[in-house]
């Protein structure tokens, strides 16, 4: 089973409004999903552009708004559900999604504050949790899958249910279990996401200002 740190960043860069809805479910297939807990939803948080923002405001009534946030009132699972954030952070408003449990009453601003303190910390802020989850959320689903779901006999069962990714190896690509990417295979994948969201324009962890 998949473990994640609390108040994690699963997205590089700035989400489209296709990069918001496809990051909601971006653990569809993933056999942790828990439909009474929200795991592994439950707080995951990224950046969305401003338009989203004011676009989500507008499509549902709100489980709650307060000055800079507010809750969706349609829930993903059991307490979890979506809250939207604007930021002032570095003398500019930003816009933030987060998957918050309810059941703690603080969590939404316990993740705000997770946010600002991620976002002007240290050039490269991101554990190696949150780097794995960044990769898995940048990798078209044609190059990542669940291991054992499609053909069992391909993996060791006691690597059914895990995460894997493709990964080229000189000539040949092999697939590889997620958890078991090197640092250097995660530092070529990031740097790659970095620079395909930097040709975009949209402030990358590298730029938390």
């Amino acid at each position: 089973m998949t473990t994640h740190p609390p108040f994690r960043k699963v997205f590089v860069g700035v989400a489209t409004r296709e990069e918001m809805f496809r990051l909601f479910n971006h653990h569809r297939d993933d056999p942790d999903v828990d439909p009474v807990s929200g795991k592994p939803y439950s707080s995951e948080w990224f950046e969305i552009e401003p338009a989203q923002y004011h676009f989500m405001l507008g499509l549902l009534p709100p489980l709650f708004q307060r000055s800079g946030m507010f809750g969706l009132s349609e829930y993903k699972a059991g307490n979890v559900t979506s809250v939207f954030f604007a930021i002032r952070i570095r003398g500019r408003e930003r816009f933030f999604h987060g998957f918050c449990d309810l059941g703690d009453r603080q969590s939404p601003d316990k993740m705000r504050a997770a946010i600002i303190a991620h976002e002007t910390g240290a050039a490269d802020s991101m554990t190696r949790e949150e780097k794995l989850e960044a990769i898995w959320s940048a990798t078209h689903p044609d190059f990542k899958g669940i291991a054992g779901k499609s053909d069992p006999g391909d993996w060791p069962a006691e690597h059914h249910g895990k995460r894997f990714v493709l990964v080229r190896g000189g000539p040949a690509s092999v697939l590889k279990l997620l958890e078991e990417l090197s640092d250097d295979e995660i530092d070529i994948r990031m740097a790659a996401i970095r620079a395909e969201r930097s040709s975009r324009g949209g402030p990358t962890d590298a730029d938390p200002s």
